[in-house]
């Protein structure tokens, strides 16, 4: 049977963790996957939808469609799944215009009343989609990620991201020249594709690459993450987190969303909201070597039993296994 993904790119990071990524479970389940990058023109999707009658499976990843193409695409696909992974129903965080928007929400509300499925990253976007959405998680595969060095020193935090969502840290400034002024040595490993400066947290700034980020947090020590706490974070699904657990690393983070759920206080790491809890957990776990092992390791083990790749491949096959029967005769 085919699936096709109808996505941003396919090395959009979405598709890499939530399409890709699952590619051997879908074979599992019968399906061969095909990736298709979204056009930009109504006409080249208008074309590219009517190609979809051939295939049992068509997930559409994100994209929020004006009615038209929804309407198209509903009509062309025999069986569809919707999958997204922020609430884009919201302008994020730090749009100018303010998170709501009439629009997206509208559009959002009418691929979820048209899809079979609605596939969410978490409970919080699932909800969005009332009794329609079905939780599978974003997803690492831990086995590509080395672990962290554990004789190091405990001086390397680490941050892992991109410009959209470094805009966070800009917000998160204040704390981070709080932790670099308390903490002797301490100073801070950016891996993204923007460069930032602060005056009191020496950078040492990594350059994305998907060939390289598992062994630049491999070789730190703590992995930091924060958000702001409105309805756009709460949507997110904690990828940086698991990354950094992946690698073994004990992490801090303030409880919004997921990130909530994933930082288990004083077992995976530590949950930090003001910016003396923060100075106050980084100091401890840059101390404390057998910490950081031990919550390093709890972590890792979260994500094997929880967030790996073959436990969202998993839930994805009893997704899939629904379909045979209810596409045959869509």
């Amino acid at each position: 049977m085919r699936l096709v993904a109808l996505v941003e790119s396919a090395d959009h990071v979405c598709c890499r963790y939530r399409v890709a990524a699952f590619r051997p479970a879908f074979a599992r389940a019968g399906f061969t996957l095909e990736i298709s990058p979204l056009p930009r023109s109504w006409v080249a999707c208008l074309r590219l939808f009517r190609t979809l009658r051939k295939a049992d499976v068509v997930l559409l990843q994100r994209r929020l469609l004006p009615p038209l193409l929804v309407a198209s695409l509903r009509k062309h696909a025999r069986f569809l799944i919707f999958d997204f992974d922020d609430a884009i129903w919201l302008r994020d965080s730090y749009s100018p215009k303010g998170i709501l928007s009439r629009k997206r929400c509208s559009r959002f509300q009418s691929i979820v009343a048209v899809a079979d499925r609605v596939v969410a990253g978490n409970a919080y976007l699932a909800d969005r989609a009332n009794a329609r959405g079905v939780v599978i998680p974003t997803c690492v595969d831990h086995a590509r990620y080395p672990l962290a060095d554990r004789t190091h020193s405990g001086d390397t935090l680490v941050w892992i991201g991109s410009k959209s969502t470094q805009r966070g840290l800009e917000q998160f400034r204040p704390t981070l020249e709080a932790i670099g002024k308390s903490i002797p040595g301490i100073r801070l490993r950016l891996i993204s594709d923007t460069a930032l400066s602060l005056t009191h947290l020496p950078i040492e700034f990594v350059p994305w690459s998907a060939e390289r980020e598992a062994i630049a947090l491999a070789g730190a020590d703590i992995g930091i993450a924060w958000v702001p706490d409105d309805p756009w974070s709460r949507g997110k699904c904690g990828l940086k987190l698991l990354q950094y657990m992946a690698a073994g690393l004990p992490v801090v983070a303030n409880p919004v969303g997921v990130q909530a759920d994933m930082v288990r206080h004083g077992r995976t790491g530590y949950q930090a909201e003001s910016t003396e809890t923060w100075v106050t957990a980084i100091r401890r776990l840059a101390a404390n070597a057998a910490l950081r092992r031990r919550l390093g390791a709890a972590g890792r083990i979260l994500v094997e039993e929880s967030y790996s790749v073959d436990t969202g491949g998993k839930l994805w096959a009893e997704l899939l296994a629904q379909v045979h029967p209810l596409a045959a005769t869509a």
